[in-house]
């Protein structure tokens, strides 16, 4: 897997991230990864090229910013127009913060509440719903890692997303008329 170099308006945001990785345990990578997001995104720090603030007209557009030559993290900015969200979802096992960097996001986590995910027809609770705004973060740390994420808004949202390697699948939840929700395996892929 080749490197990506730093794009301009990157080097402050991956060299806070190169310094928060070195963090032993998720938790604490994590938390170290979430700060230095917020400061990079409140600090003006980051300057994305226009290309990577345009909607897709079909689906969210996931777009890599940038990959750490050791695959220690990824970095994607996602672009959210009016109405666009995730279905319900789990990160295959791999940690993530996510911070909005333009516009309002809706954040809904969601507790197992019945059967094992792996294998069953599960039940999910929601457990909160957090209305993110600019520079505002959240963290994604298996096992606790189901959630959806909507633009409630009439105007695009732009999200940057940190993912602990590189995320290429996760599975999404589809509810089912036992009540219940299926797990489906879904490939990911970045928009052009």
């Amino acid at each position: 897997m080749t490197a990506i170099s730093v794009p301009p308006g990157l080097q402050s945001l991956v060299q806070r991230l190169d310094a928060a990785v070195v963090v032993r345990d998720d938790a604490g990578r994590c938390r170290a990864v979430k700060q230095a997001l917020v400061a990079a995104v409140t600090g003006g720090e980051i300057a994305l090229d226009p290309r990577f603030a345009l909607p897709a007209s079909d689906r969210y557009a996931r777009r890599l910013l940038y990959r750490d030559p050791e695959l220690r993290y990824t970095v994607l900015a996602m672009v959210w127009d009016r109405g666009q969200g995730t279905a319900l979802h789990d990160h295959a096992g791999t940690w993530c913060v996510e911070c909005v960097y333009r516009g309002r996001i809706r954040v809904t986590s969601y507790s197992v509440r019945g059967g094992e995910p792996e294998r069953d027809l599960v039940r999910f609770e929601p457990e909160t719903v957090v209305m993110a705004g600019v520079g505002e973060a959240g963290a994604l740390i298996p096992p606790f890692e189901y959630h959806r994420l909507e633009n409630p808004d009439e105007t695009p949202a732009l999200t940057i997303h940190v993912y602990g390697g590189e995320m290429t699948y996760c599975h999404v939840y589809e509810p089912t008329s036992e009540g219940g929700y299926r797990r489906r395996y879904r490939e990911l892929s970045y928009t052009d």
